[in-house]
C-alpha cells in the first residue's frame, strides 16, 4: 500500500479515535471537526512524503530539513494544540478554554493509541506529556491540567477521565480556580 493511503488511513483512525473520546467528555462538535486542517494540500502532501507508520510525520520532516510547515500551517489553525494559544510577546499566558484543553488531552490520548496500536498503554501517554508536551509553553495551571489528566488516567482508567463531569471539575479547580 502506498504511503499516500497508510497516512490517509492513519489520519481517518487518529480523528475517528479523538471523536470517539471527545464524544465521551460531551464534545460531539469538537470531536466532529477536529484536525480537518490534516487534508489541507501543505499539511497533508507533507504528511505524505514523510510517512513512517511509528511516529508523527512532521518530526520526521523536521529531522530531514530542520522545520515543518505542515506544522506551522497545522497548530496556527488548530486550537486544541497549546502552542496555538502561546504568545511569545506576553509574560502571562493565557488560559486554554475548556472546549480546546479536553479536546487536546483527547487528542494526545488518540495519537498514542494509533501509533502504539495493541501496545498501548495509558503510561505512554503520561510518559510523553512528561518528556515532551509539559516543556512547552503555557501557564502554570494548564500544566497542571493536564499533568492531572494524564496521571489520572494512569491511575484511575480511561472511563473515569474521559467524561464531562471529570473534565469539568478538574478544569474549574486547576484552572479556573487556581
Amino acid at each position: 500500500m502506498s504511503k499516500f493511503f497508510k497516512h490517509l488511513r492513519l489520519v481517518t483512525k487518529h480523528r475517528h479515535q479523538v471523536f470517539k473520546l471527545c464524544c465521551k467528555c460531551g464534545l460531539f462538535w469538537r470531536g466532529l471537526v477536529h484536525d480537518l486542517s490534516k487534508f489541507s494540500r501543505v499539511e497533508f502532501w507533507e504528511s505524505v512524503k514523510y510517512y513512517n507508520g511509528h511516529h508523527s510525520p512532521i518530526a520526521e520532516c523536521r529531522r530531514n530539513i530542520g522545520y515543518s510547515n505542515a506544522w506551522i500551517h497545522h497548530k496556527n489553525r488548530n486550537k486544541h494544540h497549546i502552542e496555538y494559544w502561546y504568545d511569545r510577546e506576553n509574560e502571562i499566558q493565557m488560559n486554554i478554554p475548556y472546549k480546546y484543553a479536553v479536546e487536546c488531552v483527547c487528542d494526545k490520548i488518540a495519537a498514542t493509541k494509533c501509533y502504539k496500536g495493541k501496545e498501548y498503554k495509558p503510561e505512554m501517554v503520561l510518559n510523553h506529556w512528561a518528556k515532551w508536551g509539559s516543556h512547552t509553553q503555557t501557564n502554570d495551571n494548564m500544566k497542571a491540567f493536564f499533568t492531572k489528566a494524564f496521571t489520572d488516567l494512569v491511575e484511575l482508567g480511561e472511563k473515569q477521565v474521559l467524561n464531562k463531569k471529570y473534565m469539568k471539575k478538574t478544569y474549574n479547580d486547576i484552572v479556573i480556580k487556581g
